[in-house]
C-alpha cells in the first residue's frame, strides 16, 4: 500500500517526526529551500516574525500553532533565549544588513523565542492556512523519498539488508529453520503443505500477516524470498519461534509416541505462542516492522497500524547512513575475514 501521495503532514505527528529525525533529508531540504536566517551558535535560527512573513500569515497565527504544539516544536529545536545568549543573538541581528524592524521590537525584550531549521520545518508541516507552507510540505515529501532512494540505489525492498546486524541474523535463522522443518517432517502427520502452514502461523503470531499478504504489501516478485526482506530483529524472533516450537513439538511427539495430527499440532502451537515471555519481544518486532516499513518502504501494515511510531535518528544512520552497506559488500568482508582466519590457522 503506497502512502506517500496520501500523507498529510499537518495531521500526522509520526510522519512529521520521521522527516525531522532524518538527518540526510534535512540537509537536502535546507539546501533546496535556501531559508535565510540569523547565524547563531553555529546554526541558523529564525524568529516568529520571519516565519509569519515567509508563510504570509499573521504573527498571531504562528503563536497559535506554537501554543497548540509547544511540546513537539520544543522537542525539535524551538527554545526561548534569555541573558547572555539573548545578548549574543541581538548582536548577531545587528551585524545583519537588514532593518531591525524585520525582527519585531526586540531591543528591550527580556526573552525571545527562536526556531532552528528543524523547528521551522516542524511549523511548516503544521500551518494549514499558508499556500507557501503547503508547497514546502510537498517539497519535503519529495526530498525525503528521493534521499532514501538515492542512498539505497532505489532498492528499498532490501533496505533491511543494509543493517550491519542483518547478515548474522540471517545465518543464525537458517540453522534454526532447519530444526523447525525437521521437527515438522518427523512429527506432523500432514503432506508437504505443512511447512507453509506452520510458517504462516509464526508470521501471523508475530506480525499478523500471512506470507501472501506480506508479499502483496511489499510488492515482492515470485523470485523474492520473504525472509530476505525482514529486519534483523524480526529474523531473530522468527528464529526463536522456530527453535522453540521445534523443541515443544518434539516433546509432544515423544509423549504421544507417534506423529501428531494437524488439530493436535494447532493446539500445541496455540499454547506455545501464548507463553508470556513472547509478549515484549513481539511488541518490539511489530513496532520495528510497522514503523520502518512506513518510513523507508512507504508501506503501511494495516494490522500493525497501532504500532507505528517515529523512526529514530539512529535507524536512519543504520539503514541509509555511513554504517549501512550493501549486502554484497558485507558478504565480501565476511569472506575476507574467513580467509584471514583460515590463513592464520
Amino acid at each position: 500500500m503506497s502512502t506517500s501521495s496520501k500523507k498529510d503532514l499537518t495531521t500526522s505527528a509520526v510522519d512529521r517526526q520521521n522527516v525531522l529525525n532524518n538527518p540526510y533529508a534535512l540537509v537536502e531540504i535546507e539546501r533546496v529551500t535556501g531559508i535565510q536566517g540569523i547565524p547563531f551558535e553555529g546554526k541558523t535560527v529564525v524568529l516568529k516574525e520571519q516565519i509569519a512573513a515567509f508563510f504570509e500569515v499573521t504573527i498571531r497565527t504562528v503563536e497559535n500553532y506554537l501554543e497548540q504544539h509547544t511540546a513537539e516544536i520544543t522537542r525539535n529545536g524551538y527554545e526561548v533565549l534569555k541573558g547572555e545568549r539573548l545578548k549574543t543573538l541581538k548582536a548577531a541581528i545587528q551585524d545583519l544588513d537588514v532593518p531591525e524592524t524585520d525582527f519585531g521590537n526586540i531591543s528591550k525584550t527580556p526573552q525571545l523565542g527562536v526556531f532552528d531549521f528543524r523547528a521551522f520545518l516542524n511549523l511548516a508541516m503544521l500551518v494549514s492556512e499558508s499556500e507557501r507552507a503547503k508547497m514546502l510540505r510537498q517539497v519535503i515529501l519529495d526530498v525525503v523519498i528521493d534521499t532514501i532512494n538515492k542512498r539505497t540505489g532505489g532498492a528499498t525492498k532490501y533496505i533491511n539488508q543494509r543493517d550491519e546486524d542483518f547478515l548474522q541474523a540471517a545465518f543464525s535463522e537458517e540453522s534454526y529453520r532447519k530444526q523447525f522443518t525437521d521437527a515438522l517432517r518427523d512429527g506432523v502427520d500432514m503432506g508437504p503443505f505443512k511447512y507453509a502452514v506452520y510458517t504462516d502461523k509464526i508470521y501471523v503470531s508475530i506480525f499478523k500477516e500471512k506470507s501472501k499478504e506480506y508479499r502483496k504489501l511489499l510488492r515482492l516478485e515470485k523470485k523474492d524470498k520473504v525472509r530476505a526482506t525482514f529486519y534483523a530483529e524480526v529474523l531473530d524472533l522468527v528464529a526463536a519461534y522456530e527453535c522453540g516450537f521445534a523443541d515443544v513439538l518434539n516433546q509432544a511427539v515423544t509423549s504421544k509416541g507417534r506423529k501428531l495430527r494437524p488439530s493436535e499440532v494447532d493446539k500445541v502451537f496455540a499454547a506455545f505462542e501464548q507463553q508470556a515471555h513472547w509478549r515484549p519481544l513481539v511488541e518490539k518486532a511489530r513496532m520495528k516492522m510497522a514503523s520502518r516499513d512506513l518510513a523507508f518502504r512507504d508501506a503501511l501494515h494495516l494490522q500493525l497500524k497501532e504500532y507505528v511510531a517515529p523512526v529514530q535518528r539512529e535507524d536512519y544512520e543504520r539503514f541509509i547512513g555511513e554504517r549501512s552497506k550493501e549486502l554484497s559488500e558485507r558478504l565480501e568482508e565476511a569472506k575476507d575475514v574467513m580467509k584471514r582466519l583460515k590463513d592464520r590457522g
